[in-house]
């Protein structure tokens, strides 16, 4: 650690790790998320559905998601394979769709027509909320990690303080009478766009490193 010249880290949470065991700085250059490829639909097009979208396995809490939508009696749609598909698909309650893997065309349209995506794990980064602003939708996602870098609390979605089914009704409930614009979440997405990572990158791998190198 000590001989690098300098350190790139894709969040903020992981440039803390990196602080912590190293003692070095790093700047943060998040991962790439191609905006492009997600577009709003009219608002008469969105459904009455939440969405929750990732591969299932346990750190990504996709049973409290479930748990969650099963005592609520709201919709719920999972997109996503994984060592824990069979068991969501066993503890889902008559109001959560379990769709597995699904192709990329079926996740834009789940996406634009979702009421919001559900993100109830932490994760250093996380592209899955940014490509559901990207389609014009908010998040409701635990208030750790990466996700609180890209949801803007109370404009793009909102936080919950801990994974307990208690606190993600109450996001749920807040969610619902937020005053949510859906160009706030286009705009929130593009700050994080392709062209951005590049001009990033590129600023940061082509910078003068030479006073920090050590001679041979």
């Amino acid at each position: 650690a000590s001989r690098a010249d300098h350190f790139a880290a894709n969040a903020v949470t992981v440039a803390n790790r990196i602080r912590s065991y190293y003692r070095r700085d790093a700047d943060v250059i998040h991962p790439p998320v191609d905006t492009q490829a997600f577009r709003p639909v009219p608002i008469q097009e969105v459904g009455d559905y939440y969405l929750m979208v990732g591969e299932l396995v346990g750190y990504k809490r996709p049973d409290l998601a479930v748990q969650a939508f099963n005592l609520t009696k709201k919709k719920l749609v999972v997109i996503g394979g994984g060592e824990m598909l069979d068991y969501i698909r066993k503890i889902a309650g008559p109001t959560v769709t379990v769709l597995g893997s699904q192709s990329f065309d079926v996740l834009k349209y789940h996406y634009a027509r979702c009421r919001a995506l559900i993100f109830p794990g932490e994760e250093d980064f996380g592209i899955v909320p940014l490509e559901a602003m990207a389609s014009g939708r908010p998040v409701i996602a635990f208030g750790r990690g990466g996700a609180t870098e890209t949801v803007i609390d109370g404009r793009t979605g909102v936080f919950f303080k801990d994974q307990s089914v208690e606190t993600l009704f109450d996001a749920i409930d807040r969610l619902e009478r937020m005053d949510f614009d859906p160009a706030d979440a286009v705009t929130r997405a593009a700050d994080f766009a392709t062209p951005v990572f590049i001009r990033k990158f590129s600023n940061f791998a082509y910078r003068p490193w030479a006073p920090n190198r050590r001679r041979p």
